[in-house]
């Protein structure tokens, strides 16, 4: 490996101007929409303007990449050159190897800008792309960042969002090394991040072997459950906010897919960005094997029994609900028993065992077992 990686970027002084208003255009563009949002979070209404304060031009691109630059912590010594050249320099540690993912966050299909609290929607868009690192063992370490907006979100709405990625930013351990900026009709983001995990320790889907167990993090279904509530309307009540946290602030788990990768215990692993059945799909899949899992370990969500008018199906939640980002991974058998049964305080539980059969059976209380179909997240499958 190269001791230096460059990465193009357009996060530089003296970049082309593609931001260039008046404030009053943007309130005249904006003034019959009620950006009143309500954090269920911090419990209290606040108003989001999208637009810059009285007095205020958004006069270039400079501007903008210098309201992003203070946002993000600082570059240290293994990013000799950042943001403000043509592209950054990257320093990996001795005997590592880089891990790189890209996510994409669009409105309208991630967040919806009427409904989501700009600091939880920046802090979920770092928290998406950065599961990835944690699925495959590796340590957190670079942020690129492009970023397309209209011009009515690049006020107030913007600075939140901006802080809600910076604080996701400093507690997964990310420095800001650059991105790009445009406008654009809608808002759209696209996030690369770099992790770092040492040589030949990088936990892949394709490692799953028959007789492995099957374990997952945390609870499923979670966030599904917090976003109903969110379609009905129950996400302004206070009463129901401990349950909305999973949807508005996902937490990848990095530490626990860096002490497994370390101890070298998982032989597959992913993070359950789409559900536990399609998830699960994919690494049967990507290691030519089957896998039995059985209904009655698999951690479920608390519905409360306030909720009953809601028909949830905690099951249902569990193997069909995405955006958990808790990890699924394989271990072999002879390791299983060595396995605590929570690490950096990440409860761990063994839902099944991985087969020599092509298909994934879900086996419930009674013994009755059935083929389970992938009914996670996809895209690009008709509903």
């Amino acid at each position: 490996m190269r001791n230096h990686t460059r990465t193009k970027s357009s996060f530089r002084p003296g970049a082309e101007s593609t931001l260039n208003f008046p404030v009053r255009a943007l309130r005249k563009s904006y003034v019959i929409v009620n950006h009143t949002l309500r954090c269920p979070l911090w419990n209290h209404t606040e108003p989001v303007s999208n637009n810059c304060t009285d007095g205020q031009t958004m006069v270039s691109e400079n501007e903008l990449i210098e309201r992003v630059r203070r946002r993000f912590p600082s570059a240290g010594s293994r990013l000799p050159t950042g943001i403000g050249d043509d592209a950054a320099v990257l320093r990996p540690r001795p005997g590592t190897e880089l891990v790189v993912t890209t996510d994409a966050f669009l409105e309208n299909v991630h967040f919806l800008r009427k409904i989501h609290p700009p600091d939880a929607a920046g802090y979920k868009a770092v928290a998406r792309a950065t599961s990835d690192i944690a699925a495959m063992g590796a340590r957190a370490r670079y942020l690129f960042l492009t970023l397309g907006l209209p011009k009515e979100s690049a006020g107030a709405w913007l600075d939140r969002f901006l802080g809600g990625m910076a604080r996701a930013a400093r507690r997964f351990g990310l420095t800001l090394a650059g991105g790009d900026t445009t406008l654009y009709s809608s808002f759209v983001a696209s996030l690369t991040v770099i992790g770092e995990v040492d040589r030949g320790r990088a936990i892949l889907r394709s490692g799953a072997r028959p007789g492995d167990v099957l374990y997952v993090s945390g609870k499923l279904g979670e966030a599904e459950f917090g976003w109903r509530l969110v379609q009905a309307g129950l996400h302004r009540q206070k009463r129901w906010a401990e349950f909305l946290r999973k949807h508005f602030y996902p937490e990848p788990r990095l530490a626990l897919g860096a002490w497994l990768a370390a101890r070298r215990y998982a032989s597959a692993m992913i993070d359950t960005s789409d559900g536990l059945s399609t998830d699960l799909k994919h690494v049967c899949t990507a290691s030519g094997v089957g896998a039995v899992i059985r209904s009655e370990q698999i951690p479920l969500p608390q519905v409360p029994l306030g909720l009953g008018r809601l028909q949830l199906d905690a099951l249902d939640l569990a193997l069909n609900g995405g955006e958990d980002y808790e990890v699924l991974f394989t271990v072999p058998k002879k390791l299983a028993a060595r396995l605590p049964g929570s690490v950096r305080g990440v409860p761990i539980t063994a839902i099944g065992e991985i087969t020599r059969s092509r298909q994934i059976r879900l086996v419930d209380v009674a013994g009755n077992s059935k083929v389970l179909q992938p009914g996670g997240w996809d895209p690009f499958r008709s509903r």
